[in-house]
């Protein structure tokens, strides 16, 4: 979801895996690299069946006017946050997902090979000097990515609707903090220090805290981006 200050809306993507995995892997992300998995719960045992090192967690979650007025209150106090990091703001309607997976990404480009001359390639040498506005103008005036986002969200297990009410938003570890990152959000959300053996188990704690503001909800969903081990498919 967005609160879009364009015109443009995508369909939403589906909290799914497999639509994610075609959809990197189609864009650039070679397939023995990296692939996204389902965390099935936020209890020590099930993060353990992740396969690791995990680079990034994605979270989607309920968009409330609890949370609303929690990320405008967090939108009025300036941060700082490492210039590492690789930040991009939504401008186009439900584009969160495809949003989080360039976060995902863009900020483990040092941890992945990428295809050359791919897509994903092109898109973070050409927005890498750019802000954060820069980089939300040039993926909305970008076809080839409007157009492989619609055949990923036409891609899930339930029929795509453009009228939703969740939100995906990335956690990763960069310079030894874990970052929120959330395209609605003014910059990104430094949660302490971390490390990327616990980037999981620290996003997790975070997340739990979210979902304990919204207790009567069943509409979470969690998804790893791990590395795979050399050689393995």
């Amino acid at each position: 979801m967005s609160e879009s200050s364009s015109a443009k809306r995508w369909l939403p993507l589906e909290a799914n895996p497999d639509v994610m995995n075609q959809f990197l892997w189609g864009l650039g992300v070679q397939e023995e690299e990296a692939e996204c998995y389902d965390v099935y719960g936020l209890d020590e045992d099930l993060l353990e069946m992740v396969p690791k090192p995990v680079l990034a967690v994605l979270f989607l979650y309920p968009i409330t006017a609890e949370s609303e007025a929690e990320r405008l209150q967090e939108d009025s106090i300036k941060k700082d946050y490492s210039p590492k990091v690789y930040f991009m703001k939504q401008t186009v309607g439900n584009a969160c997902g495809t949003i989080g997976l360039l976060h995902a990404v863009g900020n483990v480009t040092s941890e992945i090979k990428l295809r050359e001359d791919s897509f994903l390639d092109r898109f973070f040498k050409s927005t890498g000097t750019m802000d954060p506005l820069e980089r939300a103008a040039f993926l909305e005036n970008n076809r080839e990515m409007e157009v492989a986002h619609s055949v990923a969200a036409s891609a899930g297990d339930t029929e795509a609707s453009d009228n939703v009410d969740t939100h995906f938003i990335c956690f990763t570890c960069i310079d030894g903090a874990l970052y929120e990152l959330d395209g609605r959000k003014s910059g990104p959300i430094s949660h302490g220090a971390s490390s990327p053996g616990a980037l999981l188990q620290d996003a997790a704690k975070v997340i739990k805290q979210m979902i304990q503001k919204n207790p009567d909800s069943m509409n979470f969903n969690v998804i790893a981006i791990s590395k795979k081990a050399d050689g393995a498919y």
